[in-house]
C-alpha cells in the first residue's frame, strides 16, 4: 500500500514462462550482409526461428537499417564541401562563438521529375471490394513532368506569425500545342499541354529570368530588397553559368542584386530541396488524383503552396546540422544526422535560427585545409 492506495500490479511480465532463447551477437555480426537482408535468411544463418529474431528486433538487440547509395566523393570534392561549410559560417561569430549564417538571403533551386502515376500503388480495400485495374503501354513510359522549384528560408515575427513563406515558386517544363487531329475528347486546333522531354541550358536560363527572378522581385521582403540575394544551384550541365551575361543583366534590374552560386559537386545534402523538401512534396502529391498533365501540374502547384512553412524552416536547420556533421568527418558524406527535436523546441518557443558549432571543430577544419 502506498499513499492509501493498494498496489495490485504484478511483476510477471517478461519474468514468466520458459527462458528466452539468446542469440550469439558475435555470430550475428559475422554473418555477411547479403544474408541479413530479411529476417528469415538471418534466422537460417543463426539456426534459430524467425520469432526469436523478431523478439530481438523488438527488444532493440538488433535494428532495421535502410541503406541508400550516396555519391562518390573525391578528395577535391571533400575539400570543396569543407570550404563551402566554412563559407556558410557567420563571420561576425568567428572565432570564439562560431555559428552558421541564418541563410535568409539564399534561394535554393533544383529540378525534379513528378510522375503522373506510381508503378506500384498500395490501397486498403474491403473484403468484397473490387481491386483497381491500372494499365499502360509500358511501365517505362509513365507520363512525367519536370518542375523547377525555388525556395528560400521562411521568416516569422516575434509572435511566430509568418511574414515571408519562402516559397518563390515551382514551375513546370511544359508547352501548349494545338491538336493536329480531332478526337472524341477535343477538336483539331485545341491547345494541349505537352511535357518537355528534354530541358537545355537556354530553357533553364529563360525560366530563371522570366519566372524565378520575376517572382523574387514580387515576393521578396521589401526591407531586404537592396541586400545581396544568392541563388544556389547544383552543378548540372544544363544549369546557367554564374557569370552568364544575360542572367547578370536581368538580375541587376529594379534595384536588386541577385547572384548565382554553385553548391559543391556531388553534394545533394547541401541543398534543402534534395535534403527533404522534394521527397515530402512528392509524398503529399501522391495523395491527389491526377489523370492528365494539367491535373498533375495543378496537384504539384497546390501541394507546393500548401506545404507547411514551419517544416520548410526545419529543413534549413537540418541543412546546418548536415554541414556541422560534414566538418566532423572531414568533408565525407558518411555521417549520421543527429536529432535535435525540432517540433518540441518549436512548441516551447526555443527553436534556434542558427546552429552553433564548436570552436575547436572549426579550427581543426581550417588546419586540415591548410595542410592539404
Amino acid at each position: 500500500m502506498k499513499n492509501g492506495v493498494t498496489d495490485v500490479s504484478h511483476k510477471r511480465t517478461k519474468n514468466c514462462g520458459r527462458k528466452r532463447i539468446q542469440i550469439d551477437l558475435d555470430h550475428f555480426r559475422s554473418i555477411p550482409l547479403p544474408e541479413r537482408k530479411i529476417i528469415r535468411d538471418a534466422a537460417n544463418a543463426l539456426k534459430v526461428s524467425t520469432s526469436v529474431l523478431s523478439r530481438n528486433l523488438k527488444s532493440g538487440d538488433i535494428r532495421r537499417h535502410s541503406n541508400a547509395i550516396k555519391p562518390f566523393l573525391s578528395e577535391e570534392n571533400k575539400k570543396g564541401r569543407l570550404q563551402f561549410c566554412l563559407d556558410m559560417l557567420d563571420k561576425e561569430s568567428l572565432p570564439h562563438d562560431p555559428k552558421f549564417h541564418d541563410m535568409q538571403n539564399v534561394i535554393h533551386i533544383d529540378e525534379k521529375w513528378f510522375d503522373l502515376s506510381k508503378k506500384c500503388e498500395t490501397y486498403y480495400l474491403l473484403a468484397d471490394e473490387e481491386e483497381p485495374h491500372r494499365t499502360c503501354k509500358s511501365k517505362n513510359f509513365v507520363t512525367k513532368v519536370m518542375f523547377l522549384a525555388a525556395v528560400a528560408r521562411p521568416r516569422f515575427d516575434g509572435q511566430g506569425n509568418v511574414t515571408f513563406s519562402g516559397k518563390i515558386g515551382i514551375y513546370p517544363f511544359i508547352t501548349k500545342e494545338p491538336a493536329k487531329r480531332s478526337s472524341v475528347n477535343r477538336v483539331a486546333g485545341t491547345l494541349e499541354t505537352k511535357a518537355m522531354t528534354s530541358v537545355k541550358r537556354d530553357t533553364v536560363r529563360s525560366y530563371l529570368i522570366e519566372k524565378v527572378i520575376r517572382d523574387i522581385r514580387a515576393k521578396w521582403p521589401r526591407e531586404d530588397m537592396h541586400k545581396l540575394i544568392c541563388i544556389q544551384q547544383d552543378n548540372a550541365r544544363t544549369h546557367v553559368d554564374p557569370k552568364d551575361i544575360e542572367f547578370c543583366q536581368a538580375a541587376q534590374q529594379s534595384g536588386f542584386d541577385i547572384q548565382l552560386m554553385c553548391q559543391p559537386p556531388n553534394s545533394p545534402d547541401m541543398n534543402v530541396l534534395d535534403l527533404g523538401f522534394f521527397r515530402a512534396l512528392q509524398s503529399l502529391r501522391y495523395k491527389k488524383v491526377a489523370k492528365t498533365i494539367d491535373d498533375l501540374v495543378n496537384a504539384v502547384e497546390e501541394t507546393f503552396e500548401n506545404y507547411p512553412v514551419e517544416k520548410l524552416n526545419n529543413i534549413f536547420l537540418t541543412l546546418q546540422l548536415c554541414m556541422m556533421e560534414t566538418m566532423k568527418v572531414k568533408g565525407s558524406n558518411a555521417y549520421k544526422l543527429p536529432r535535435m527535436g525540432k517540433d518540441g523546441l518549436e512548441r516551447r518557443g526555443q527553436l534556434p535560427i542558427q546552429i552553433k558549432c564548436d570552436a575547436g571543430l572549426v579550427n581543426s577544419v581550417y588546419e586540415f585545409l591548410n595542410e592539404v
